[in-house]
Order: C-alpha cells, then sequence, then structure tokens
C-alpha cells in the first residue's frame, strides 16, 4: 500500500487493481488519512484553495419513465407529494436569486421525459440574466448531438451527464446510450460534469473503479464522487448509505485518480467529507431525486450561504 501511495504523490499513472486496494484501505488506517493528506494536497496545488458553490433548480416533478430503484420521481414508484412544472417566470425568478447569490455556475435539472425543446427555450430566456462569468449547466436525459449544439447555442456552456451505477441494472438507461450522450456533448464543444453515483453499500469496489476510470477517459474539469440517499419508498432504500468515512475516501480516490482541473464535489455534503480536498459544493432547489419534499430547498437542500461558509471555514476563498 505504501507503494501505491508513493505513486499517487508522484501522480504516476495507476492501474485498476491499485485503484481498487486504495478503494479498499479500511477508514481507521493510517493509510486513510494519508490518502486525505494526498487528497487535500492535490486540491491545494491544483485549485488554488479556491472554492465553488454550484447551484442545481429542479424545474419539474414529474412520474419518470427511466425508473431508476434509487430516484423519488421513478413512475413505477414516484414518492413526490405532488405533480408539476415550474413556468418560466418562477424559473427566471430562482436564477436571478443565484446570480445576487453569487452562485458559480447554475444548473437546470429535469427528469428524463422533459420536452427538450422546450427546456432550450428556457435556457435562452433566462440566458440573459445571467454574466457571461457564470456558466449555465444542462442536467436532462440523454440526448444526440444535434441537441447537443442546440444547447450550446441556447447559451449553455456545459451538461451534466454520467453512466450511473448499475446502469441498466437499477435504471431503465442503458450504458451504450448515456456513452453517446457523453461523446455528444464533448463533441460539441460543452463542458462535461462528472460524478461517480450513486454508490450503494452493494457496490463493490471494482464497479467504483470503473467508473472512476470513465471518468479519467473523458479530461473532466468538475468531477464530483456521490453516496446514494436512502429515499423511503424506492427499491434500493432497504440497502441504507454508506459511512461518511467511506465517502470521503472515495471522494479522495476519485480526485486523484481523474485529476479535474477545476473542482472537486462531493455529495452530499458532510463537514467530514471537506478533508478529502473537495473545493466545490452544491445548493439545490425544486425538485430532486433524492428527497421526499418535492421541494428539497426544505428539507434537504443546502443555499448557497451555508455552503459558502463550509468552504469557508474549511480554508477556501469563494468568489475572489
Amino acid at each position: 500500500m505504501n507503494q501505491i501511495l508513493s505513486k499517487v504523490e508522484a501522480k504516476a499513472e495507476l492501474s485498476k487493481e491499485e485503484v481498487v486496494k486504495l478503494l479498499s484501505v479500511s477508514t481507521t488506517s493510517e493509510e486513510f488519512y494519508r490518502l486525505l493528506y494526498l487528497a487535500r494536497k492535490y486540491s491545494e496545488e491544483t485549485f488554488q484553495n479556491k472554492g465553488y458553490v454550484f447551484a442545481q433548480i429542479g424545474i419539474n416533478a414529474e412520474p419518470c419513465s427511466i425508473n431508476c430503484h434509487f430516484c423519488s420521481m421513478a413512475a413505477k414508484h414516484y414518492v413526490l407529494p405532488n405533480h408539476w412544472q415550474k413556468d418560466i417566470n418562477e424559473i427566471t425568478e430562482s436564477v436571478k436569486q443565484l446570480v445576487a447569490d453569487q452562485a458559480n455556475d447554475i444548473f437546470l435539472m429535469t427528469t428524463a421525459d422533459y420536452p427538450v425543446e422546450r427546456f432550450i427555450e428556457i435556457g435562452k430566456a433566462v440566458r440573459q440574466y445571467i454574466p457571461a462569468a457564470i456558466r449555465l449547466v444542462a442536467n436532462i436525459g440523454d440526448f444526440d448531438l444535434p441537441t447537443a449544439h442546440k444547447l450550446k447555442e441556447a447559451g449553455f456552456t456545459g451538461a451534466y451527464h454520467i453512466v450511473r451505477m448499475r446502469e441498466g441494472i437499477d435504471t431503465g438507461a442503458s450504458v451504450e446510450q448515456r456513452v453517446r450522450t457523453l461523446d455528444a456533448i464533448c463533441e460539441a464543444g460543452l463542458e462535461l460534469y462528472y460524478c461517480v453515483e450513486p454508490v450503494g453499500a452493494e457496490h463493490s469496489y471494482e464497479e467504483i473503479a470503473t467508473e472512476i476510470f470513465r471518468a479519467k477517459d473523458y479530461r473532466i474539469g468538475a468531477m464530483a464522487a456521490m453516496r446514494r440517499t436512502p429515499v423511503e419508498g424506492t427499491p434500493l432504500h432497504g440497502y441504507g448509505a454508506i459511512s461518511t468515512p467511506e465517502l470521503c475516501k472515495i471522494a479522495a480516490v476519485t480526485l486523484l485518480v481523474v485529476r479535474p482541473s477545476r473542482s472537486m464535489n462531493v455529495h452530499e455534503v458532510t463537514e467530514m467529507s471537506l478533508l478529502a480536498g473537495i473545493n466545490q459544493l452544491y445548493a439545490e432547489a425544486g425538485a430532486n431525486p433524492r428527497d421526499v419534499d418535492d421541494n428539497t430547498e426544505n428539507n434537504r437542500g443546502f443555499n448557497t450561504v451555508v455552503l459558502r461558509k463550509m468552504l469557508e471555514n474549511s480554508g477556501y476563498t469563494v468568489n475572489s
């Protein structure tokens, strides 16, 4: 293990087998704390102690045909109390508030069935209220290259898209379709935001390592790791959640292997997880697939003020 950690410190490439060994480190061991030290060291050297608060608005709460086993909005086990779509005025007012709150990147999120042409029109409408320095990011279902170009023309600068843990088994999407969308995002010149998620207790370290290496191949600027939230009423609720130290470890390994250029996030954030070199956190409002409240800002979702303070307490400078 010391040899692998020395390779990490030297920024040498690791094999998948070596990454699995890093992920297997006990969270009560000396190696675990060295791993956290190396992650924080990478963060300081690469991110220069600059912190970011990204903000996401879930603009619809409706049953989704992809039926992810961990999602509160799956059509087969919809657990939110209401169905709705935000109108353009509501979305615009939320965006204006996030700009005033100095969010660094603003995400608009929908379920997979939301009409993409309507989403593009919303993007065009709100972009005029967002300064050029603030990125606008799409978090929607799978799409093709022409749609990726339309998103860029509408003013979106990037898209959040991933191959999720056990895609095609715990979800109704295929790995192949997700990858086609990832490639379309990159080919269109949009920035790809990536995350290893949603990690549950049943996932092997080999599975996690596979998704870490998938992200590495895309040369990600903004990376993340997320544990699965056990939403009551969903099929995977009974598996519970991985521990906070385990999340810290996975985030640290992900950071050190993928080596994102701009930021590393952990979700949902805990104070402890910031030990893993995390310099970016998410504020959330509207519908959220990890919540049973259809306005997550009233329940699980953090706001920009709290997150900025968290980052500053960990030594980061936000919006300097």
